[in-house]
This record gives C-alpha cells, structure tokens and sequence, in this order.
C-alpha cells in the first residue's frame, strides 16, 4: 500500500489529515536554480514517453510476484539508460536493481509495479470492467515504478553532465500488495549499501512530510478435521470449519483486550463444500496491525493462542502460514525537509478542460466529498508527526535500515479512495500521468540535491540511528520464510 501503499481503500488525503493544507505553490513562484531547470524540462520532454511506459503496466495490470511483462518493461527502459542492471535480487524473479555510477552518497529509489484482484476498471468516468481483464491498477502502482524509473534516469543524466560523483539504484520492488515483497529484499541486503532512500506513493493530493503508519503481520490459519454425514454420522465428524469459527469468537473477544489502536481483520477463505458434508478442511486469514511492530509481534503471539485453543475444544489440528508483515514506517525529518523542498519547486497538478470534465464526473460518485479539481493544484505543509496513518506498507522495513522519505502526489481526482474504480480509471489516462510526473520531478530534484549536499545524508543517518534505538536489531515480522510466489494463486 508505495511510500504509502495504501490497504483499505483508505484516502491518500485522509493519512495526512493531521497536515494543514497550504494553497497552491507553483514552480513559477519558487526559486529554481538552473539545475532544477534542466532536470524539469528534460523530464517534460520525456512526458509522452513515460505516459507509454506506465500505460502499457496499466494494461498488463499483473498481481504481485507475476509482474513479468511490467519488470520487463522497466528494466529494459533503465538498461537503454544506461543503467546495469540485475534480475531476479533476494530469489524473486521479479524483482530487480538498476546501477548507475561509483562510490558514494548512494541514493535508492524504490519502484512498484503490483495490480491488484478484483478492481478491473476501464480509463472512463464511470464504472465500466475493462474487458478481458479481472485485476486493476487501483493502487497506481503502474505510476509509482514509472516515475522512480524516471527521476532515477534524470538523475543519472545529471551525473553525466556535471561529472558529479555518487551511486543512484533503482529498485524493483514487487508484491507490495500484501506479498511483502521489500521485507525479503530488505532480509536478504539488498538495501545494505544504499545510504538513503527515496520513494512515492500515487494519491488524491501533493504532499511530502515525515510520517509513520501501521506495522502488519499476516497468516492463513488451516484446520483439519474429519469428514463424516452431517446428518448420518455426525459424531464420527470433527469440523474444521467449527474450528475456523471457534477461533473467529476468540478472537473478536481479544479486541476488547489489546491496545485500543490495534486493529485485526480476518475473511474465511475455506469453509467445506455441502452443507450434509462435516468440513474436514478450512481456513481463515488474518491480519494484524499496530501502530509498533513489537505490538504487533506480541498480538500476533495472543492469535496464535487463541487458535490453538479453537482446534482443542473442537478436536480437530491446527498449522498456520505467516503470509506476510512489514514495520510502521520510520520518519526522517532530515530527508523529508529535502524532499518537501524539492515538491514545492515542481507544485501540484493543474487540469486541461478535459481533464476537468473527467474529474467532475468522477466526483459524481462520492457526493459526499467536499473537493474540487482545483485542489490538485495543492501542496499540502509540511509536517513531522509519530501518529501512524491507518494504512500499512513493506517500505517500513526499508525505513528502519535506511532513512527514507516519501511524497505523494495527486495521480487521482481529489477525494478518490485507493484500492477503488475511480484510482483505476484516473490512473489510465492523462491525470494519473501528470501526477506521476510531479512525482519523478520531486524525486530527481531531491536525489540531485543531496549529491550536491552530502552533510544531508550524515543528518539523515543520525536520525535513523536515533529513532531505532540503541538495542535495535532487525528481525523480519515474516520469518524466515520463502517468498510466497505463488500468494495471489492461494
């Protein structure tokens, strides 16, 4: 749910809705140096260009661990770039790292590229399934690994011409969408020689500030019984399914005794085939969030109890499958104010006529809504804040090995929910491109300067170390476990 991935079909807008707004900026009223300048217009030139690119994921729309067409892409762009580049990093034939340069500051960018199930939508101002196609791009995650791509290859340009010195990587992250995918990237060092990261997330507004959210583990808890007449012979039955919804009661009573910011969400995925059939096989899959992922460890702990509980007092067994977890986010004030700086040079998204029409009849579906076009045009103040938002994203990890900051920018019509038809739709035309473009704009103006500014990433790197905490060691939420390569096929 990115930097920020978002779960739930939570509001973009609504993770920042402790940051006040400001009114528009326009890149016209803040001083730009002539690098900026240079950076801007060749990334305007580019537009067309990088519109195809995201497009072309857009309709691919492939779930998590299976993006082989939009890897592909992607890595192919970063090659004729330029860029080394190697597949395939921490085991997952996803996933990728592109290279430019030697020694040091090395500056990451995080890129995604994951569809979601269920949210097929067509580039219209109304809900219309896009044919032959059951996933869909809701998450705008087509926008996010097109852009990073972008301001990674700006970037290196602006290398080449100032004969600056420095690293930049690009990283193709896959499976944000609930596989983890940045968690075994991050178990594996992937991410250990980067000295700073840099990420985006699609969003209804334009924001860059320093944030937490949700930490988040996953399992699927299996039960097996015996299968037996539910009728006939009942007694000679023990059901799975009764040990699925025994542990459901449990759990559901365990709300009222954890940390009131806790928050546990489960859907049976298997419950037996016929009514007259004892279930000998079901399954339930949970999540759990905190605001901490040491809550979350200990929660997860109490679930695991509370199933092992349900499959005694039903007589059936119980395994379970840690699907996936990932850290609450860890600010960086240092990196963020870098970052902050750079999206008020580029400003928000301004719309054609057209463009307007699309939004208006897009806000049609949300009446409820009290926006306008107009507030794409915003950036919202910067803010530093601990209060995690109610979303949860594998960047978290990422954010607690390397300082990391991370923007949003308005790729949706404002008041457009992630995870909807409405991100869907904006996300395969013209709005969602230009929004990616603020967004690589931001990114490569911020990486070019902390080139030119290394005492940033010195800043940055104490923060970190500040924030962690003396006894900080990393230990995966997820374990040691393989990637689930197959998750989206479960």
């Amino acid at each position: 749910m990115n930097f920020y991935n978002f779960i739930s079909g939570v509001l973009i807008s609504v993770i920042f809705s402790f940051a006040s707004c400001a009114s528009a900026q326009k890149t016209s009223e803040i001083s730009t140096s002539s690098d900026d300048k240079m950076i801007i217009n060749s990334l305007d030139k580019k537009a067309d260009h990088y519109a195809d690119i995201a497009h072309q994921i857009w309709t691919h729309a492939e779930l998590g661990y299976i993006e082989h067409k939009s890897t592909e892409l992607l890595q192919t762009t970063l090659k004729k770039a330029g860029f080394m580049v190697e597949a395939g990093v921490a085991n997952i034939p996803t996933a990728f790292s592109a290279t430019y340069g030697s020694g040091r500051p090395v500056i990451g960018i995080l890129a995604e590229f994951d569809a979601l199930p269920g949210v097929s939508q067509d580039a219209v101002p109304y809900k219309k399934e896009r044919e032959g196609c059951t996933a869909g791009h809701a998450c705008g995650h087509h926008l996010f690994g097109t852009a990073s791509a972008a301001s990674g290859i700006a970037i290196k340009e602006w290398l080449e011409k100032s004969g600056g010195s420095g690293t930049i990587q690009v990283f193709g992250t896959p499976a944000e969408e609930g596989g983890s995918g940045k968690v075994y990237m991050s178990r594996e060092g992937v991410f250990d020689n980067v000295d700073v990261m840099l990420n985006w997330h699609p969003g209804d507004g334009n924001s860059a500030g320093a944030g937490s959210c949700l930490a988040i583990k996953s399992a699927k808890f299996r039960f097996h019984g015996a299968a037996s007449h539910a009728a006939g012979a009942p007694h000679r039955g023990r059901s799975a399914l009764d040990g699925v919804e025994a542990m459901n009661d449990m759990a559901n009573m365990l709300r009222e005794h954890v940390p009131q910011e806790t928050r546990i969400h489960y859907v049976i995925t298997k419950g037996g085939e016929a009514p007259n059939v004892v279930p000998a096989e079901a399954e339930v899959y949970y999540y759990i969030r905190h605001p901490h992922m040491r809550d979350v460890k200990s929660i997860f702990n109490r679930l695991v109890k509370c199933a092992e509980g349900a499959a005694l007092g039903t007589g059936t067994t119980m395994d379970y499958e840690v699907i996936g977890g990932s850290y609450n986010v860890l600010p960086n004030a240092a990196l963020a104010e870098v970052m902050y700086k750079s999206l008020s040079k580029v400003g928000g998204v301004s719309y054609t006529a057209d463009e307007r029409k699309f939004a208006e009849e897009i806000m049609k579906s949300y009446p409820d809504m009290k926006v306008s076009p107009e507030d794409a045009e915003n950036v919202a103040e910067f803010y530093v804040t601990e209060r995690a938002a109610p979303y949860s994203t594998d960047v978290g990890d990422v954010s607690w090995l390397v300082p990391t900051a991370g923007m949003s920018a308005a790729t949706w019509v404002p008041g457009t929910s992630a995870h909807s038809w409405q991100a869907v739709a904006a996300g395969g035309m013209s709005i969602g491109h230009k929004g990616m473009m603020i967004a690589a704009k931001t990114m490569a103006l911020t990486g070019v300067d902390i080139f030119k500014n290394p005492a940033v990433v010195a800043k940055a790197q104490h923060e970190l170390k500040e924030r962690q905490g003396a006894e900080f060691e990393y230990e995966a939420l997820l374990g040691n476990r393989e990637p689930p390569l197959n998750y989206r096929n479960n």
